[in-house]
């Protein structure tokens, strides 16, 4: 992406904003500021973080999800990462006691529903089972988030995003159980050869949802909010045009926000047009 390209974008959101649309839905002032700095962040993430780089030796199609964090401020508060053991169990080995309970005397396999074969199952390359760690420690008005770059995403044409998230499953993703799961984090930032677009954990809501014993898998058809639209400035819910250019997930929600106060998700197999990854670095670069 070309550096600054949605910058002068931005400043005029804010004048048109500042004034007040003259037409069509009116949001709150409240509702207005905190889409506009969502939009801000969001902005100086995509400016700051260097297009990925297409390398001609790189397997055809959405293949991986690098772990990043946006930290100008050098505050230390968030961190991304993929890490062993912490993701949706798709026929893992189980180790059983013995009858003494002094070693292991056998092995069975356990498959979490949420990501059970017949919901699409798991990330095949995964092997260590591999969940993505999204931490935001503190107040969520630091300047800083943690998150995801999705590769090999440019030029395709959405029909479906979504994820895993760990969360209890009977209970739903607005549950105060389990991983954060807001409005605004995790959410799937979208940019597109026409507009700029977020997609929420929990606005929109999913238009299907799985649930586990210990995970809900969330889907979302290709409909978002539109920051970038045609004005009047209304932040509206619209299909996603255009192919894509790129798709980040951030998190940058701390542990002041409702309804977990957790400040924190673990999250796994990424979903593109029904693609999933499912593992991948273990620290951000």
């Amino acid at each position: 992406m070309k550096k600054n390209l949605l910058i002068p974008l931005l400043v005029t959101l804010l004048v048109v904003a500042a004034a007040g649309p003259s037409s069509g839905p009116k949001w709150a002032s409240a509702d207005t500021t905190a889409m506009l700095n969502l939009l801000g962040l969001s902005v100086a993430i995509l400016d700051a973080i260097p297009e990925p780089l297409v390398d001609p030796l790189d397997p055809p199609g959405f293949f991986q999800v690098k772990p990043q964090e946006f930290d100008p401020g050098k505050t230390n508060l968030v961190q991304a990462a993929w890490l062993h053991g912490t993701g949706c169990p798709t026929n893992a080995t189980i180790a059983l006691p013995n009858s003494t309970f002094t070693g292991v005397g056998g092995f069975t396999t356990y498959t979490d529903p949420a990501c059970d074969p017949s919901v699409g199952g798991g990330d095949a390359m995964d092997q260590r089972n591999d969940g993505l760690l999204l931490v935001k420690t503190g107040p969520t008005t630091n300047f800083a988030s943690a998150g995801a770059e999705l590769h090999n995403v440019k030029g395709i044409t959405l029909t479906e995003l979504g994820y895993d998230i760990r969360k209890y499953g009977p209970g739903t993703h607005l549950g105060a159980q389990g991983s954060h799961c807001g409005a605004g984090a995790p959410r799937f930032n979208i940019l597109t050869t026409t507009n700029f677009y977020f997609l929420g954990c929990s606005s929109p809501p999913p238009t299907m949802e799985d649930p586990g014993d210990g995970w809900i898998r969330l889907r979302w058809a290709p409909v978002a909010f539109c920051t970038t639209c045609p004005l009047p400035f209304t932040f509206t819910l619209q299909p996603i045009t255009g192919t894509v250019k790129r798709i980040q997930i951030v998190f940058d929600e701390g542990t002041d926000t409702n309804p977990d106060f957790f400040g924190a998700a673990i999250l796994d197999n990424i979903n593109v047009n029904g693609a999933r990854v499912g593992r991948g670095a273990t620290d951000a670069n």
